[in-house]
């Protein structure tokens, strides 16, 4: 049985592998930084190495990944001592979720 090539919009073929090590925190990031997205991780990747822009289209599957890192934010906000600081990933991340929501809200006007 012969194996089709999948191509990219392009119509180039995605045959190099690129492996890179990240910390639980780092992986973490990215992926709700995926989910937010709506794109493949894959696709994310590529699109941030090659400084090309990403546009956020609502859908259902972005509106679902807004909402549940809303409520790990609400989570972690919660857990959080008057003492203590918030991480520069938590920061990180709901600046991103608001810089998503803040896109989304200028599309649909």
């Amino acid at each position: 049985m012969k194996m089709e090539r999948v191509l990219d919009r392009q119509g180039r073929w995605r045959n190099k592998v690129v492996a890179f090590r990240m910390s639980p925190e780092e992986d973490a990031l990215l992926d709700a930084k995926v989910r937010l997205s709506g794109l493949t991780k894959q696709e994310y990747i590529i699109r941030r190495l090659t400084d090309r822009k990403i546009t956020v289209v609502g859908n259902p599957r972005v509106y679902k990944a807004l909402r549940e890192q809303m409520a790990a934010i609400y989570s972690e906000l919660q857990r959080l001592t008057v003492t203590e600081e918030i991480s520069p990933d938590l920061l990180e991340t709901i600046q991103m979720v608001a810089l998503t929501l803040n896109g989304l809200k200028e599309e649909c006007e």
